[in-house]
């Protein structure tokens, strides 16, 4: 099972963006962005683009270490967001967990919480399970 560090070197991406994962099991997966002003859009507002980064992340990970014995890796397939809120401050945390675990796909369910808790997104997507 990879360490943090190691799921940071897989997606690149994740570590641009400053992204911290704190919980990595095949049940759950646990990543925090904090707010900062380069990932924002207009008014201060964390981007759309910089929560659904963080939650493809935590999903393509939870995937990744649900994935059958045979498999090579995972990709996103299907990724359906719903926002909720704005963030203008502190930071989002982004918890995947999976909802079917096949041999040919994995989904993965994600809640993107803010500091206080409260739902900012609600990501479902479809991870292929890729082989040879």
């Amino acid at each position: 099972m990879p360490d943090p560090e190691q799921l940071l070197e897989l997606m690149p991406l994740t570590r641009t963006l400053g992204a911290t994962f704190s919980r990595y099991t095949k049940e759950e997966v646990r990543a925090r962005l904090d707010w900062a002003p380069g990932l924002c859009t207009v008014n201060g507002l964390l981007h759309g683009g910089a929560v659904m980064a963080l939650a493809d992340s935590t999903g393509g990970a939870c995937a990744f270490l649900n994935l059958p014995a045979e498999a090579q890796g995972t990709t996103t397939v299907e990724s359906k967001t719903n926002f909720l809120r704005g963030v203008r401050e502190g930071s989002v945390e982004a918890v995947s967990r999976p909802l079917h675990v096949g041999r040919t796909v994995v989904v993965v369910e994600t809640e993107v919480r803010d500091a206080a808790g409260r739902l900012v997104a609600k990501v479902t997507q479809t991870q292929l399970v890729l082989t040879g």
